[in-house]
């Protein structure tokens, strides 16, 4: 069902898709809508305040040996304070649409199925776990 899905999405956007069809467009709007969800993301913190970033050096206890990855994931931080508010939320999410739909753009483009590649990225999370470091 949901291969149908992305599909679908991806034919939708192949057939809606009229303005921007030189890959260089494609491209260089893909790098705009990457640009618009960091200015959002950077507005929720900035302008609305929903969020805050706490950056600090990520602390990882080297002296004990018994580490695993479970106590190591709860050593690390994502460095967000707070909760985005439904009107940033809002804001990012369409951007971050916006940005699928150009990455989608490029997929069709380059005759490449977005569903393929989100099975190929499952599949090494699913063989790797947690010890793929990216």
């Amino acid at each position: 069902m949901k291969d149908i899905i992305f599909d679908n999405f991806q034919n939708a956007v192949s057939e809606s898709l009229l303005r921007h069809k030189s890959i260089l467009d494609i491209i260089t709007k893909l790098q705009e809508s990457n640009a618009r969800i960091n200015r959002a993301v950077a507005k929720s913190i900035t302008n609305c305040g929903c969020i805050e970033v706490c950056g600090k050096k990520q602390h990882i206890p080297s002296e004990d040996n018994t580490l695993d990855i479970e106590s190591l994931r709860s050593c690390l931080s994502t460095h967000v304070k707070g909760k985005l508010c439904d009107n940033c939320r809002d804001v990012i999410q369409n951007e971050i649409g916006n940005n699928l739909f150009y990455l989608t753009c490029l997929c069709n483009t380059l005759d490449i199925n977005l569903y393929d590649i989100l099975l190929k990225e499952y599949d090494k999370i699913n063989t790797l776990g947690k010890y793929s470091f990216r």
